[in-house]
């Protein structure tokens, strides 16, 4: 495994500390509205630019239910019901040296308007379909749509027109 080293300088004192890359745990979440789910314009972050459905890292000690709850939540005000699982993907960020494991969690609609809370993550949202993505997509979103998993979240969304 490659190793990064930090050198910081303090007087006449240099502290190497040797820093190993670990993946981080990334959730997102489809909420499912009227055959749509919602999805945003990340901004200053990596995949700026891109678009998403809500979400964010893993806290510790938390379930992924409870993750997709809570960032929903904070992002956009959204409350969500029947939460679940949907899928998994593993997500190598070379030109930024990220790795994520994205756990891709489903959920119904519950109430709330759809409001952009925290601007400095998000710029725009809107609902959309499988046949009207938006451009261009956040990079897990390529092994998402590539994946085994796809028909699954297709028929669950299906299942709440």
């Amino acid at each position: 495994m490659e190793e990064d080293f930090v050198i910081a300088k303090n007087k006449n004192i240099i502290l190497i500390k040797n820093m190993e890359k670990n993946a981080r745990i990334g959730v997102g979440v489809f909420i499912f509205k009227n055959g749509k789910f919602l999805m945003g314009k990340r901004m200053g972050s990596h995949g700026e630019g891109s678009w998403s459905v809500p979400g964010g890292h893993l806290e510790f000690g938390e379930s992924f239910a409870d993750t997709a709850r809570r960032e929903v939540k904070e992002e956009t005000g959204l409350e969500v019901d029947n939460v679940r699982f949907g899928a998994v993907t593993n997500d190598y960020f070379e030109s930024e040296g990220k790795h994520y494991v994205t756990i891709w969690m489903l959920s119904d609609y519950k109430s709330g308007e759809a409001t952009i809370l925290e601007p400095d993550k998000y710029i725009d949202q809107d609902w959309f379909d499988f046949d009207s993505l938006p451009s261009p997509l956040f990079l897990p979103w390529n092994q998402l749509l590539e994946s085994e998993f796809v028909s699954k979240i297709r028929g669950e969304l299906n299942k709440v027109t």
